[in-house]
């Protein structure tokens, strides 16, 4: 009989792990998914988040989906809020590829879309308190990667010279973040084929 496997879809808030628990001293004190709710053994992420990115993570038991979803190329859509009201130029930049570090060693990124939000996404406030207005402009743009190297968005916006100041994932593949609330998990159907 073949394993019925689960899949979920979360919003994964700022300042929690993209993992479920962890032996490691330092981090007894961190939060991690295992606060949102009582999961399947063996449910595992899809990819990760850094602790200060928030918004859309997927959560499998199946490691075969797992590995594929990871190394296929699948679009990822982030909503970034950057310092500053960034330039055509620096999108344009980050359209064709910009060079980060990754692992001590400079990479270049692939192209990939990048564009100026018309308006400010509707996201939930965010627990940590963010600069606003008063100090300087801000941008929200929108960036959609095939690649995920790690804290990669945010090192792409500083290369053109505009740090983010809040990262939400908010798209992989067909699957959307859509009104979930920091903190939210739901039951995904068929996750193979709405990808």
């Amino acid at each position: 009989m073949k394993t019925k496997h689960q899949h979920f879809k979360i919003y994964k808030p700022y300042g929690m792990l993209s993992q479920f628990d962890s032996n490691a001293k330092h981090e007894q004190k961190k939060r991690f998914l295992s606060e949102l709710g009582t999961f399947t053994d063996g449910t595992m992420p899809i990819g990760r988040l850094d602790k200060k990115s928030e918004g859309l993570l997927l959560l499998t038991t199946d490691g075969k989906l797992s590995n594929h979803i990871n190394q296929s190329g699948i679009e990822k859509e982030y909503y970034a809020l950057v310092d500053g009201a960034i330039s055509s130029k620096a999108i344009q930049d980050l359209q064709t590829g910009v060079k980060i570090g990754f692992d001590g060693k400079k990479y270049d990124t692939k192209p990939c879309k990048a564009k100026i939000l018309e308006s400010t996404p509707n996201l939930p406030q965010r627990t940590k308190k963010i600069r606003d207005e008063r100090h300087g402009p801000t941008t929200w743009i929108s960036i959609t990667l095939t690649e995920g190297k790690f804290k990669q968005v945010r090192k792409m916006t500083s290369a053109v010279g505009f740090p983010t100041l809040r990262l939400v994932r908010v798209r992989i593949g067909n699957i959307l973040l859509e009104n979930m609330k920091s903190g939210d998990v739901a039951l995904l159907e068929n996750l193979p084929e709405i990808l």
